[in-house]
């Protein structure tokens, strides 16, 4: 038995297969998580219904088993701060700043070979994606 908050074993393994440099991708219930992200990425499909489970709690788990170099965000329409961004930013090493992309450059982001894993959610409110970059455990 485990004793971390993360026990979903196809993410600890896909978790464990990374390294510095690789990217996690958590999305909300409207992503395109079989097209919009890397074919080579593992891919965990959590979405078992609306609002279950949601981006919040997904990247809580994923935060307390890796450590997180930079996070970008898909960047709204109208250039607005959606709500979820602070909820992000609570989960995030203190002082993280979350990097607003453009729609399409998001998608371009996350269909590279860098991302190792896509968690997809029932998250239901919109732009609550997140990708994040693995970075490095100081000694």
């Amino acid at each position: 038995m485990l004793k971390t908050e993360l026990l979903h074993p196809d993410i600890l393994q896909a978790l464990a297969s990374a390294g510095h440099g690789s990217q996690v991708l958590i999305t909300d219930g409207n992503y395109p998580a079989s097209t919009g992200s890397a074919p080579t990425a593992k891919k965990v499909y959590l979405n078992l219904s609306p609002g279950l489970i949601n981006a919040t709690d997904a990247l809580k788990a994923v935060v307390s088993a890796i450590p997180i170099e930079a996070a970008h965000v898909m960047q709204t329409a109208d250039g607005s701060t959606p709500p979820i961004f602070a909820e992000f930013s609570a989960f995030l090493p203190e002082g993280m700043i979350l990097e607003p992309l453009e729609r399409f450059a998001f998608y371009a982001a996350a269909g590279q070979p860098s991302l190792c894993l896509t968690i997809a959610t029932g998250e239901q409110r919109v732009y609550a994606n997140i990708l994040l970059t693995i970075g490095v455990i100081k000694p």
